[in-house]
């Protein structure tokens, strides 16, 4: 079953990802706030092998795109948006013009995490089944390249300048670091028990979520570890930083909470209380 093999304790058909993506107004001489002639927000639905996008000015959903096998995680360039397809295989190619598919892209085994790199040349995906990165090059949208990585990878980042890639392995405990020139692997680096979630603060610092051992391990850009674990609310899972790189927030799925945890000397300040069972956020810019 594709839960069994994704991990430990994931029930896929609880998984969404939403992502918002802005295309900005042409410029116009005037006081008010320039605000984007079109947002749209992409939500993978995992159990209806369907995309669903909703726009934020008309507030309304505009389309439902059928896409692959469980789809999981999305990323976004200023064209297209790429699904990862769990049970597929594959990335779905969305143009979000005319909200249509586009294309498939085979990619490795149970694709989970995406990202696309800052200029939106690359877009990198994490095979859980495969113990791989796979690399889109967006112009092409063909996979160039395919980058080791350990058991079960999930959670996949980029650093500020695009230069180096953080992917939290949950089966081997373990952050793989990789050169994106060379799409190598540099570097491993063991931290907390299943880590899941990943995401690098505006200087650089790596926060990785260790989901069975209610920690977060930091990171410094070459996968150094900086201090001892984090100690957060139980089930950490999604992360996201502050853009003022202030704070780390923390979704914690087993305690029905969100963790406040401090950036520049890593240490839990606050938790608010959520949801049931939250797993995934983001911070606006």
């Amino acid at each position: 079953m594709f839960a069994s093999t994704f991990g430990r304790r994931y029930a896929l058909s609880m998984w969404m990802m939403v992502v918002v993506l802005a295309v900005c107004s042409s410029p116009a001489a005037r006081a008010e706030p320039r605000w984007p002639a079109r947002v749209q927000v992409f939500v993978a639905n995992s159990g209806s092998d369907t995309v669903t996008v909703y726009d934020t000015r008309a507030g309304e959903v505009v389309a439902t795109v059928p896409v692959g096998l469980h789809p999981f995680n999305v990323a976004v360039t200023k064209t297209h948006a790429y699904v990862t397809n769990f049970g597929s295989g594959t990335v779905t190619v969305i143009e979000i013009t005319t909200n249509k598919p586009l294309l498939t892209i085979p990619v490795g085994r149970f694709p989970h995490g995406a990202v696309a790199s800052p200029d939106g040349s690359r877009v990198y995906v994490a095979n859980n089944g495969a113990q791989s990165v796979t690399v889109i090059d967006t112009a092409s949208n063909k996979a160039v390249a395919t980058i080791p990585a350990g058991l079960f990878p999930a959670g996949i980042a980029l650093s500020p300048d695009g230069e180096r890639l953080y992917v939290a392995n949950t089966g081997t405990d373990d952050v793989t670091v990789i050169e994106t020139r060379g799409h190598r692997p540099i570097t491993t680096t063991k931290v907390g028990d299943a880590p899941i979630g990943v995401t690098v603060t505006p200087r650089g610092r790596v926060h990785v979520t260790n989901s069975n051992s209610n920690t977060i391990s930091v990171l410094d850009r070459s996968g150094d570890l900086i201090g001892g674990a984090v100690p957060v609310a139980a089930k950490p899972e999604g992360t996201a930083a502050s853009p003022d790189d202030s704070f780390v927030y923390v979704a914690n799925s087993g305690a029905n909470l969100m963790s406040i945890v401090s950036a520049g000397t890593p240490a839990l300040v606050g938790t608010v209380p959520v949801g049931a069972n939250p797993q995934g956020l983001a911070v606006t810019s």
